[in-house]
């Protein structure tokens, strides 16, 4: 795909080993079968775990999520739990994220920022014995 750049030229469609990386990429954050929908047609959910594919698809050594549980039901934060627990094996992730049990459940290392100031940094059992960590809001996570 790099070799290629942003030649618009080339249909991608008629190139089998793309279609393979992608049917591949696709399977690998839980889209097996839905390779020929459209990202309108997937759920919120969904669209997601493409959003994630899109970036998997560049082959990188990091990965940055933005609020990944935003607007997520319970379900879907699950789904995407064992999603970024199986990637976090093969990439460094950093994650910015509110959502507070679905960061501790994954994390190895958390930074708390408050007005762009980290006030507080650790593992996920260090935060919850941190004093103010746990007079907030976080301490119940």
């Amino acid at each position: 795909m790099r070799r290629r750049g942003f030649d618009a030229w080339r249909d991608l469609r008629a190139d089998s080993a793309a279609e393979q990386q992608a049917a591949s990429v696709l399977a690998r954050v839980g889209l097996a079968g839905h390779e020929r929908a459209a990202a309108r047609d997937l759920s919120y959910g969904a669209r997601r775990a493409l959003e994630i594919a899109v970036a998997l698809a560049a082959e990188p050594r990091l990965l940055f999520l933005d609020e990944p549980t935003a607007g997520l039901g319970a379900q879907a934060t699950g789904r995407l739990a064992d999603l970024v627990g199986e990637l976090k094996r093969q990439l460094t992730i950093v994650v910015i994220e509110h959502d507070m049990r679905f960061l501790f459940g994954l994390a190895d290392t958390v930074s708390v920022l408050h007005w762009g100031q980290v006030i507080a940094a650790g593992t996920p059992a260090e935060l919850r014995e941190n004093e103010w960590v746990r007079r907030s809001s976080l301490g119940s996570a």
